[in-house]
């Protein structure tokens, strides 16, 4: 069957395809910063979420096909925490959900009830031995050295930003100047930790230690419920180092959780899955992933970083690239004060 292309009509053949009451109407839900994202009417009054991925050339992410995985594979490890696959269609890279009626969270509702639940559900989906089938997740690094390589090609991606023209000018100077500079500072020290605590930068971790990981974790992708905490987006989930799933946890920018949070997560996700010896690596990696983050806030000034944010938000582009520019700043700033050094070696140690 030749399906339609325009929201409604995919929604109508997605609907049909589940054995669904036929689609009514469509509306966009606002949030979504790298798909496109509709909330469906169907006409035995019951809704479905309809989401349109992006896709691009430069970008062949299937993240269709590895949310698509993921939520299977949540739907029998932790069911309710996730919304249900209902139906899918690759030639459209577009799929239907169950909907979720929730509100976000706020930054004063990430407390430790919060970051208690985020733990729960990570120990029960990510226990290493379950990622089965799970295909890689994007970007997975399973050794220092790939953490490393994967922000060193992150931060050098963006000498790409035009420094000739008017709305990329400044963010080329910060990257030069101040972002680049920063980065060579934490790789050094990354080395330096490496020998200091006895850590082979190449050595890869035991294939009992990968977990399947939603990748992209934090409470920007969740949702309050009448029955709880629901996580959303797992465009890049898939098998990976538990290192990294708790460094882009804290790094996260859009709704950071305080310091004085962490040691629960870490406790919950490494130590009661049997990986507290992988504190050390989140030691020696974290300063990278705030390094990371700050480049992922700069995706913007990309040519396919702009394109996805043209294709999934409305919003000015202009003034999205100055508030980036802002916060990418700010974090970088946050980074600095601490002198450019990663913690002590006993911060998330017992």
């Amino acid at each position: 069957m030749t399906r339609s292309t325009d929201p409604l009509g995919l929604a109508a053949s997605l609907a049909q395809s589940a054995g669904l009451a036929p689609a009514r109407r469509v509306e966009p839900l606002p949030g979504g910063r790298n798909n496109r994202v509709f909330r469906v009417e169907l006409a035995d009054g019951a809704s479905a979420a309809l989401k349109i991925y992006f896709r691009h050339p430069d970008d062949p992410r299937d993240r269709l096909g590895a949310e698509w995985d993921f939520l299977e594979h949540a739907r029998t490890r932790a069911p309710g925490w996730t919304t249900a696959p209902l139906a899918r269609d690759a030639a459209t890279g577009a799929a239907l959900h169950g909907f979720i009626e929730g509100k976000r969270f706020t930054p004063e509702q990430i407390d430790a009830a919060a970051v208690e639940k985020a733990a729960n559900f990570i120990q029960k989906v990510a226990s290493p031995g379950v990622a089965g089938r799970l295909r890689i997740a994007s970007e997975a690094c399973f050794s220092i050295s790939e953490h490393v390589a994967a922000v060193d090609r992150r931060v050098r991606r963006l000498e790409a930003i035009d420094p000739q023209a008017p709305q990329t000018r400044e963010a080329a100077s910060f990257v030069n100047e101040s972002l680049r500079p920063a980065w060579e500072r934490v790789r050094d020290e990354i080395s330096k930790n490496c020998r200091a605590f006895g850590l082979d930068p190449d050595a890869r971790i035991e294939d009992a230690e990968i977990i399947a990981s939603p990748s992209d974790f934090g409470f920007h992708n969740a949702l309050q419920t009448e029955k709880g905490c629901v996580f959303l987006d797992f465009e890049y989930a898939g098998r990976d180092d538990p290192a990294k799933l708790v460094c882009d946890f804290f790094c996260q920018p859009a709704l950071p959780v305080a310091a004085a949070q962490q040691e629960l997560f870490l406790a919950a996700v490494l130590d009661d899955l049997g990986l507290a010896h992988h504190r050390e690596r989140v030691n020696v990696l974290l300063d990278a992933y705030r390094i990371k983050w700050i480049a992922i806030i700069l995706n913007d000034f990309l040519s396919v970083g702009e394109q996805r944010r043209a294709f999934a938000i409305t919003e000015d582009q202009d003034t999205r690239r100055l508030r980036q520019l802002d916060l990418a700043r700010a974090r970088l700033d946050a980074l600095v004060q601490n002198n450019g050094a990663l913690p002590a070696r006993t911060e998330f140690g017992r």
